[in-house]
């Protein structure tokens, strides 16, 4: 009963977070994740196009420029097809500040502004960020031997959608943590009270899934060699990847706002 109630207050926590960031107009941090997911995109576009003129005619020479082209194209590949989950990454600081920013506004509480706490915050958020990767892949592996011996096909297996459930807690947890982190929890603490509260976890990282894992193609956004042709489809392309983009790019402010509303409430 008790994870049916937080899992709804999880989810209600999203629409209240909406209401707060145009109440105290924080709306405009979405540009950050916006600007930095088509920079990221744009620089593995440059790197993908970047073209060797070098002239090379010993069988050394070769060998060391197709290794190098190999790993332009790796690069680019990796900038242009993987943009939003490296946002994320880059913007723990920020999606930290945020939270307790949020905070701040409701309950009148500041926190000063400790350089050698931010270099504590930023090492415990990447220990945090390698633990979870770690039990997911972990989970992973187990459901998916499981399904395989017993039921031959991956996507019959009815417990392979745990899956599913394990990643939504675990991108839930990151984003508790930067309260947990202020109530000066340890990472063992941490750990304890979010599985205490798994329902607030999977229904943050559910929503949160739902709007960073959008299909944005956002190669979209700048390709227009089919307007003279197809006017009305490539603006209607233009629209539905732009609407995405601002989804993906909302998603990791929002749920730092949602997490922390969603806590004050639990808490208070």
């Amino acid at each position: 009963m008790r994870f049916i109630q937080e899992f709804k207050l999880g989810i209600e926590s999203y629409w209240k977070a909406l209401l707060f960031m145009r109440e105290h107009k924080l709306y405009w941090y979405i540009l950050i994740p916006a600007v930095l997911m088509l920079g990221i995109y744009q620089l593995g576009y440059w790197i993908s196009e970047h073209q060797f003129t070098t002239e090379t005619k010993t069988m050394n020479g070769i060998v060391w420029l197709l290794i190098i082209q190999l790993f332009e194209i790796f690069i680019a590949m990796l900038l242009m097809n993987f943009s939003k989950y490296l946002v994320v990454a880059l913007l723990s600081p920020l999606l930290a500040y945020l939270s307790q920013k949020t905070e701040r506004l409701v309950t009148g509480k500041t926190y000063p502004f400790n350089l050698k706490q931010l270099w504590a915050d930023i090492r415990r958020g990447l220990k945090i960020v390698v633990r979870n990767i770690m039990w997911e892949y972990f989970f992973f592996f187990i459901i998916y031997t499981i399904s395989i011996l017993v039921w031959g096909n991956v996507f019959k297996s009815p417990i392979f959608y745990l899956t599913y459930f394990i990643r939504f807690f675990y991108y839930g947890f990151s984003f508790m943590d930067y309260v947990n982190e202020r109530r000066k929890r340890s990472v063992d603490e941490s750990i304890l009270y979010i599985r205490k509260h798994r329902g607030i976890a999977i229904a943050l990282g559910s929503v949160y899934s739902l709007l960073i894992l959008v299909p944005v193609d956002l190669s979209a956004l700048f390709d227009w060699s089919s307007f003279s042709t197809e006017p009305m489809g490539t603006i209607s392309t233009f629209l539905v990847h732009l609407a995405l983009w601002i989804c993906a790019s909302a998603a990791p402010i929002l749920t730092s706002i949602a997490a922390t509303l969603a806590m004050h409430k639990l808490e208070d």
